[in-house]
């Protein structure tokens, strides 16, 4: 079992749980099972999954504050399940830091698709000549550390916001569109263009927690870019 990727599946529907975990299992994943928010966190504490499935609907603490609490502590990849196919409710899990959104019902072969490719996405980018720190003016973009610094003080990102924040970093003062940003930051995601701004918006607060206050950019129907430096 060493070395397989070990899953969350807080759901509160025990034949859709079991399904889940027979799925992930036969597929080379290690599972732990919650059926209620508090008891998620509890063992979310206790084994640091490399991915949690999270129903939205649950006794006690909801998806929405279960994962709320996480991303306040982990950046650990989070898939929201839930029967609400709103783009709304899509947007404000997204919003909170989660990493993909399915509607139920769904079939455990594109939940498996789905964890496998949030589980690559999220896996550090290696420094190669591709993936060299990057640095414009004050900002300093760390692929191996996922990790943003200003004048030295650092923000840890996500794997989506990481992937924006370098995209920009690469080509400063460039505007890109939301496609284009949707398509570098979840290229196997069939997330809508509105949710860069959610993960936009959380990057941009980090960034101003670090002194990063004006790196980026809205160029108003069109897209972000982020700001060159002063000369």
């Amino acid at each position: 079992m060493a070395g397989m990727p070990l899953i969350l599946v807080v759901e509160d529907e025990p034949e859709i749980a079991e399904i889940l975990e027979g799925y992930l299992r036969r597929n080379q994943y290690q599972t732990e099972r919650a059926a209620d928010g508090r008891t998620a966190l509890e063992v979310f504490r206790a084994v640091r999954p490399d991915l949690i499935l999270l129903d939205v609907m649950l006794p006690g603490l909801d998806g929405v504050e279960v994962l709320r609490a996480v991303r306040a502590v982990s950046q650990v990849p989070v898939i929201m399940l839930s029967a609400r196919a709103e783009e709304v409710d899509k947007l404000i899990g997204l919003e909170l830091g989660a990493d993909d959104y399915v509607t139920k019902p769904f079939s455990p072969r594109e939940v498996l698709a789905r964890v496998k490719t949030v589980l690559r996405r999220a896996a550090p980018a290696p420094l190669t000549d591709d993936a060299a720190v990057l640095r414009v003016g004050a900002l300093e973009v760390d692929p191996a550390r996922l990790s943003a610094c200003v004048e030295g003080r650092r923000a840890e990102l996500s794997a989506t916001e990481f992937r924006l924040l370098y995209h920009l970093a690469r080509s400063p003062g460039r505007v890109f569109s939301r496609e284009e940003l949707l398509e570098a930051a979840l290229p196997d995601s069939d997330a809508l263009e509105r949710v860069v701004d959610s993960h936009l918006r959380n990057l941009r607060r980090k960034l101003e927690d670090i002194g990063g206050d004006t790196l980026i950019e809205t160029v108003r129907g069109v897209g972000y870019r982020l700001a060159e430096p002063h000369a």
